[in-house]
């Protein structure tokens, strides 16, 4: 009889166990960057002022599709239209400390990204509409604050996209992001 009991009692607390799948790699894995770059090892830091030097002021997550030998901006994502720079979820992008976007004073908080491509400028917006998928979500009404950036055209094309955040000069930091061929980057005045 306990022998019988045992089995049912191990047959239903497996049946969970048993029941769970985990999705395969998506084709756009999920990236996040940093200002400052060592943000996320600063606990590896031995010195406390390095520690605290290294506390995070901007960080961005974005999901990062490959070209895929496809022509990216004017066919893929058509010009004039939003993107959220990126696949997937909206890009997010998280300030620590109130900053300057554009012409704009910008609280410390949490951000969608969004841009809107052209031949040879992007428009960058800050939008509070968060967690959305795709562009569905999007809402212009939304946007608090925008800035427009001339483009550069990489030698080399950028399979995947891809983002860094660096110091531009003293409290100014470009996110610079580039794909295929198309490189842009603008400034965040940190206050």
């Amino acid at each position: 009889m306990i022998k019988n009991i045992l089995i049912v009692i191990i047959t239903i607390t497996s049946l969970p166990v048993q029941a769970q799948k985990f999705d395969k790699l998506d084709k756009s894995p999920m990236d996040r960057v940093y200002y400052p770059e060592n943000a996320a090892k600063r606990t590896f830091l031995k010195k406390p002022e390095k520690r605290k030097a290294a506390e995070p002021k901007i960080r961005i997550t974005y999901s990062r599709p490959a070209k895929k030998d496809r022509k990216v901006f004017g066919n893929l994502l058509k010009f004039n239209k939003p993107w959220r720079i990126g696949a997937n979820e909206s890009t997010e992008i998280i300030f620590m400390t109130d900053i300057l976007f554009g012409n704009t004073s910008v609280k410390a908080g949490r951000y969608s990204l969004i841009a809107i491509p052209e031949a040879t400028e992007w428009t960058l917006k800050l939008n509070t509409v968060l967690d959305g998928w795709g562009n569905y979500g999007y809402d212009p009404s939304k946007d608090i604050a925008s800035i427009t950036v001339s483009t550069e055209t990489n030698k080399k094309v950028i399979e995947h996209l891809s983002m860094v955040l660096y110091e531009k000069d003293i409290n100014v930091v470009h996110p610079k992001i580039g794909w295929d061929t198309t490189v842009a980057e603008f400034p965040i005045i940190l206050k």
